[in-house]
């Protein structure tokens, strides 16, 4: 079929006049409301920081974002709202490490972690810190170990829940010290401290704003935290590779996801934008005061960072074999 010259003329016309209104409507985002989407339930521990967050983002750019709880489905439901609207820059979401552990835990979800979404930035991260009841005999992990291996299957350690980042550092645990903790799903974070402060359970992988006050009460003994570096709230607290297990990190990241093919300038405006969040020194301020330590990276870091741990936790979830609690 022979294209005729005059047609080809007016296509790159139509191009070329179509081209500066593309552009210029992504220099203008946002001109209007963006919707942040929260796969968690409000007042839960990732809530407060979202809107900390869409606040700034908000007064920055003076366009109203909206927080969005979309919950259930194990933050299913959430990221799968994400998934499906438009690559516009409009709707994003805030995710944990949990979204790329999805697969490991569930049969089949509609989504892919990776493929069906754009990584923005990293903000924050927090990690764990493994309190045990004064009631066991170890002051330190390498007294714990000899402990758990003198008493095979007789200590255990309580979680949040199934599959919950508490369950996983317990596994972690049982993984690089070779012992065989028993795990012990509580449904959230109270029952569970309250339990070991009563003696109930043996250990739990606490958030540090929960453990701290019962620290410095003696009504638990911290042993170990999980991240690269000393918590800022217990520095006498040693990390878990300085207590002698090389190689033991574990952090949740929170970070800011847009569907897949979201345009490349709007991704980088809004990366560039929660970078100044995140420097802002009262959110650095408050971010600490919620028990996370600020964690910014870009786009590439992030999704390098989702496809890393994405293989690194379905290695320890398939050999706890670890499901999603329904």
């Amino acid at each position: 079929m022979k294209i005729l010259p005059h047609l080809v003329t007016r296509a790159l016309m139509f191009m070329m006049i179509c081209a500066p209104g593309l552009i210029n409507a992504q220099e203008a985002y946002p001109n209007r409301a963006v919707r942040l989407i929260i796969p968690y339930p409000t007042g839960g521990a990732v809530d407060p920081f979202a809107r900390l967050v869409a606040t700034k983002l908000a007064e920055s750019w003076r366009q109203p974002v909206v927080v969005d709880n979309r919950v259930g489905g194990n933050t299913i439901i959430g990221a799968d709202a994400l998934a499906k609207s438009p690559p516009d820059g409009y709707t994003l979401a805030m995710v944990a490490t949990t979204h790329i552990m999805l697969p490991s835990m569930l049969p089949s979800i509609p989504f892919d972690p990776i493929k069906d979404f754009t990584p923005i930035a990293t903000l924050a991260s927090t990690n764990l810190v493994l309190v045990v009841h004064p009631s066991v005999p170890a002051t330190d992990m390498q007294q714990l170990i000899a402990l758990a291996k003198s008493r095979p299957g007789q200590l255990n350690y309580a979680s949040t829940s199934t599959g919950s980042p508490s369950h996983l550092a317990g596994e972690m645990l049982n993984n690089f010290a070779g012992i065989g903790l028993r795990h012990i799903p509580y449904k959230g974070g109270g029952p569970a401290v309250t339990d070991l402060v009563g003696g109930h359970v043996n250990m739990y992988f606490s958030a540090v704003p929960i453990a701290a006050g019962h620290i410095k009460a003696g009504n638990l003994r911290a042993l170990a935290t999980t991240g690269r570096v000393r918590e800022p709230g217990l520095p006498q607290v040693p990390t878990m590779q300085e207590a002698g297990l090389p190689g033991f990190e574990f952090s949740v990241w929170f970070g800011i996801l847009a569907p897949a093919g979201t345009p490349a300038p709007i991704i980088e405006k809004l990366s560039v934008e929660f970078g100044k969040i995140m420097a802002m020194p009262d959110v650095r301020e408050k971010v600490l005061s919620q028990g996370n330590l600020p964690f910014f990276s870009g786009p590439a870091e992030f999704e390098a960072l989702m496809k890393n741990d994405m293989v690194k936790y379905a290695k320890l979830i398939k050999a706890a074999n670890i499901k999603f609690d329904n």
